[in-house]
């Protein structure tokens, strides 16, 4: 070999030590400040913990029915329920990472507390996108549920014992607006605003003497009238129907016609009314105290609503068609609740649930016109409980 060539290869072996030396010296500088053993990240720090995640889920949900209660605001047995209608009817998949009982379980937890994505994030241990997706996942499925869950309208029958509905022979429910707060654009807020000041959509509620919703109209703005919405219910192509021959209770805000039995204006009305002792002295105010307590339950309907969800106590920061349609999505879910027949702790709250005098301050748009054939029904009635009337403290 010639002399430069072994000169080359000489320092190129010389440079190969010198490089192992350095590497030498400091792994062993890192071994010394970790505390004398290398530092090296879990196998699975960045891959699904996904048996952490399910003993997670079993703890919220499964553990016992308080505890599953507090958390979805629905028993374990209606939970399992409603999970398996999603999965085989809603079209609700489980996925690789996640299975159908924790999207929903993700899903009641935002609507039974109205908590933040990122309290979610931290609850569920998943990203805020996997939140956002799986939560408007869950909502579709849940919609597609509605010619199910949605009560259909029975007619009080001829023979009915009952002692609140018994005098409204073919009375399908009853009927009124709430409002609910929402968040919308700047531009939009005029029209959101109610008479209070609030930024509210107008919500539509139709319930069965049972109290389980018929029809949900979600979407109108605050300011519009009650009877304005009713007006919008009728005429949708697949909005709300009254059969010939059978009626809706209705409050004073809306006028007494064909399909919607009002009371009488000008006379009590308001159950606190009677509760603090008063007698009806009139056919009228006979009429009104059996009105108001039939037709006091969609105020109850609307009261254990918003005290299960309390994503309907305050707005969110959804797009409006998404809120308009988690709105229904409640309404459904309270359907299922009830059909289970559990003793609902929110029911029991509200046993004395009672809203305030109507408030009839904005005339509203008629849906229909008034007739007297339809003021002589309502006096019938009325002339009918009267007759029947026996005052407290008389035989």
């Amino acid at each position: 070999m010639e002399p430069h060539l072994r000169e080359m290869v000489g320092m190129l072996a010389g440079c190969i030590t010198l490089l192992l030396a350095v590497r030498t010296l400091v792994l062993s500088m890192i071994v010394a400040v970790g505390g004398g053993r290398p530092r090296h990240l879990p196998d699975r720090t960045f891959r699904l913990d996904f048996h952490a995640k399910r003993a997670n889920l079993r703890a919220m949900i499964y553990s016992s029915d308080a505890t599953c209660f507090n958390q979805i605001r629905m028993y374990r047995a209606t939970f399992d329920k409603l999970c398996h209608m999603l999965d085989t009817i809603g079209g609700l998949r489980p996925t690789k990472h996640m299975l159908v009982d924790e999207q929903v379980a993700m899903f009641l937890h935002i609507l039974s507390h109205h908590v933040k994505n990122r309290v979610i994030q931290f609850e569920f241990g998943r990203s805020g996108e996997t939140i956002s997706r799986y939560f408007k996942l869950v909502l579709n499925a849940t919609i597609r549920l509605q010619s199910l869950l949605l009560k259909k309208a029975e007619p009080i029958p001829e023979d009915s014992n009952d002692v609140r509905w018994k005098w409204f022979k073919g009375c399908l429910g009853a009927l009124d607006g709430t409002h609910i707060r929402v968040q919308v654009l700047a531009q939009h807020k005029g029209r959101y605003r109610n008479r209070k000041g609030e930024i509210t959509t107008n919500v539509l509620g139709v319930c069965s003497p049972d109290g389980e919703f018929i029809f949900v109209l979600p979407g109108w703005e605050g300011s519009a009238a009650d009877g304005r919405v009713l007006r919008d219910a009728i005429r949708r192509p697949f909005g709300l129907r009254v059969p010939l021959g059978n009626y809706y209770l209705v409050d004073a805000g809306y006028t007494n016609c064909q399909g919607f039995l009002a009371p009488y204006r000008g006379q009590r009305y308001h159950l606190n009314d009677w509760r603090q002792g008063h007698q009806p002295q009139t056919l009228h105010e006979c009429f009104n105290m059996r009105h108001s307590a039939a037709r006091n339950v969609i105020e109850r309907c609307f009261g254990i609503l918003k005290s299960r969800w309390a994503i309907l106590r305050s707005p969110s920061f959804y797009p409006v068609r998404l809120q308009n349609r988690y709105i229904v999505a409640c309404c459904l879910l309270h359907n299922l609740i009830r059909r289970e027949g559990v003793q609902d702790p929110l029911d029991e709250q509200l046993d004395s649930f009672d809203t305030g005098p109507p408030t009839i301050e904005n005339t509203p748009l008629v849906p229909m016109e008034t007739s007297e054939v339809w003021s002589n029904y309502r006096e019938q009635i009325a002339n009918e409980m009267f007759a029947a009337f026996v005052p407290l403290g008389h035989n």
